[in-house]
């Protein structure tokens, strides 16, 4: 993978993260690089004043900088901006962000050197990642703020990560016998402007979301088949007349989970004449649902492939200042895909009800001797807290602005707040989900003999294999958390 010349997708980033060498610069990427650099110093040697590279930021843009303090320009924006608060970010997160960076320099708009790209590479080869705060960005211009501290260790400044604590820069930097960089004109600028941060919470909530959509089907298929529900509302001809991707998709999903099942087969004639729609709606509430994530997916790799910051120097003659950082086109579709990640997390919390209610065959609780156990009683509670905490959660970042640079930037995106409460949303669906899959297989445990398709008997083996049944009360808390681990470490088969 070259960067700054192939077009990534959000897979890439994922395998860049996991090697860094994957991705490299090649001669045609430099020369873009050099160019746009040598344009920018064009610029400073001419009598034109043009934003950012001769002048102040934001509300300070009419303020001319002679030629002799644009060094020192770059480097005060840098210090300046460098004000984010709160825990910090996931190290892989700081990792995204610095490789689609990288990605975006590289196409040679920006008029940042080639020595401090490749710094930045450098960096991500030798691990020396900074240590970014997870608040302080209003998603324009761009991710300002979080962008400061990802690149003060190019200055000597700031934290890196070493394994899993906080060290100086300058500590790591004399150990690679690394010096601190002397930024040139527009570099600053050009390093801090951009939505990297929004963009690598956006491709980190894919990666999640993408399994835990699969594995809704699965843990939906385990309930129904708990449940003894129906399969007729997955059949082809019925979703062909409704031809949302989504749905299609997903009621194929079911009826492969639900293949040569004995359970469905064992009341084709009783006199059930429909389920709930939390049995029976799963192609259309979970289709939607994947919707939104094929919706993100485009809207992240364009982001992805773009050159986000400002202004974008095309060529000696003419640098445009403009909106490429606004974040509003990745805060909507993040904030559409929070909807429907807690969505997934809503159905599932009525399948895990329904188990419980002591219906058709299975027993109160999920217990036979519920009274004296309380069973499964108060795992639904958790979830309830869960999906409930994951409804307060999906209210729109996107929807609110607050001006910000005395007004020279009066509407913002807010969409680093829209991205890192999407992945607050996906790790509490991880922990919903696996409160069904334990009712799901305890629920099982009633229909024996009857045996389901390979792949549903496959997954409810793994979660024997953490978990037993459940006979008498213990502590289940723990049960939660062990199958959780497995969804976090992607151990379900949720492909036939």
């Amino acid at each position: 993978m070259i960067y700054g010349i192939d077009q990534f997708k959000y897979q890439d980033v994922l395998e860049i993260l996991k090697n860094p060498s994957k991705a490299k610069l090649n001669k045609k990427s430099k020369e873009q690089i050099i160019k746009s650099q040598q344009n920018v110093q064009k610029i400073v040697a001419s009598d034109r004043t043009v934003y950012g590279i001769n002048t102040g930021f934001g509300p300070l843009c009419d303020t001319k900088i002679s030629e002799s303090e644009t060094a020192q320009l770059q480097h005060n924006l840098i210090i300046s901006h460098a004000v984010g608060v709160g825990k910090p970010i996931d190290k892989n997160i700081s990792k995204i962000m610095m490789i689609s960076k990288i990605h975006a320099l590289s196409k040679g708009f920006s008029g940042v050197s080639l020595d401090v790209i490749e710094r930045l590479i450098l960096m991500l080869e030798l691990d020396i990642i900074p240590v970014v705060p997870e608040q302080g960005s209003v998603g324009a211009s761009g991710d300002l703020a979080p962008l400061a501290h990802l690149v003060l260790p190019l200055l000597g400044l700031g934290q890196v990560w070493e394994n899993d604590k906080t060290v100086e820069t300058a500590k790591v930097l004399k150990k690679h016998k690394l010096q601190p960089l002397k930024l040139g004109p527009k570099e600053g600028l050009g390093l801090i402007n951009g939505t990297q941060f929004i963009l690598a919470h956006a491709i980190t909530g894919l990666t999640k979301f993408e399994y835990l959509l699969d594995l809704a089907d699965l843990t939906a298929a385990m309930s129904l088949e708990a449940y003894r529900g129906s399969s007729s509302p997955f059949k082809k001809e019925l979703h062909e007349i409704r031809p949302f991707d989504g749905s299609q998709k997903v009621a194929e999903r079911m009826r492969n989970f639900l293949k040569d099942s004995d359970n469905l087969k064992s009341h084709e004639f009783c006199d059930r004449v429909q389920d709930p729609y939390s049995m029976r709606c799963v192609p259309q509430v979970h289709g939607a649902s994947r919707n939104a994530f094929e919706h993100l997916k485009q809207m992240a790799e364009t982001e992805l492939n773009s050159v986000t910051d400002n202004p974008i120097v095309l060529s000696a003659e003419e640098s445009i200042s403009g909106g490429n950082f606004h974040g509003q086109l990745m805060a909507l579709p993040l904030d559409y895909c929070s909807l429907a990640a807690a969505e997934l997390g809503n159905i599932s919390d009525r399948r895990s009800y329904l188990l419980l209610e002591g219906k058709y065959g299975l027993p109160k609780l999920l217990v036979e001797s519920s009274g004296l156990n309380s069973g499964f009683m108060i795992p639904q509670y958790t979830s309830a807290a869960l999906v409930t905490e994951n409804k307060t959660l999906c209210f729109p970042a996107s929807a609110d602005s607050i001006p910000t640079s005395l007004g020279q930037e009066d509407h913002v995106s807010m969409g680093s707040i829209s991205g890192r409460k999407f992945n607050q949303i996906l790790g509490n669906l991880e922990n919903i989900l696996a409160i069904e899959l334990m009712f799901a297989a305890q629920g099982l445990e009633f229909r024996r003999p009857a045996k389901c398709s390979k792949i549903v008997e496959k997954n409810y083996e793994l979660i024997r294999s953490v978990v037993p049944k459940l006979e008498n009360d213990r502590l289940i808390g723990e049960d939660i958390l062990k199958i959780a681990e497995l969804i976090r470490e992607k151990k379900f088969q949720v492909h036939i």
